[in-house]
């Protein structure tokens, strides 16, 4: 599986950006599917994930995100998206999109991984 992210950009706190990871293979639909984060001198960290759409597509939000950020995928286009509202400036970061086992939080479960696209929130 290949991921490509796209959608990042620089927006100012309280905005809205839609982050897209388009995925090549057959598989796709087997795949939990991830999004992570990581700032400048942090480390990465899980920012959502959703289980396979035949079982209901469980979700799995990082605290600090629920209720802001919403994640769901498209298996027809082979896609997942990260709508991510009310942006603040500590969500600022490259974001990774994964796929992986299903809507695990720890970045060990996910087999494949996509280039960062950079968000940028400022205050």
């Amino acid at each position: 599986v290949q991921l490509q992210a796209s959608g990042g950009g620089l927006v100012q706190a309280g905005d809205s950006l839609r982050l897209s990871c388009a995925a090549s293979g057959r598989t796709y639909s087997t795949y939990g599917m991830g999004w992570f984060r990581q700032a400048p001198g942090k480390e990465r960290e899980f920012v959502a994930a959703i289980g396979w759409s035949w079982s209901g597509g469980v979700t799995n939000y990082l605290d600090s995100v629920k209720g802001r950020f919403t994640i769901s995928r498209d298996d027809a286009k082979n896609t997942v998206y990260l709508q991510m509202n009310s942006l603040k400036p500590e969500d600022t970061g490259f974001y990774y999109c994964a796929a992986g086992r299903g809507a695990y939080a720890t970045s060990d479960e996910y087999d494949y991984w996509g280039q960062g696209t950079l968000v940028t929130v400022s205050s």
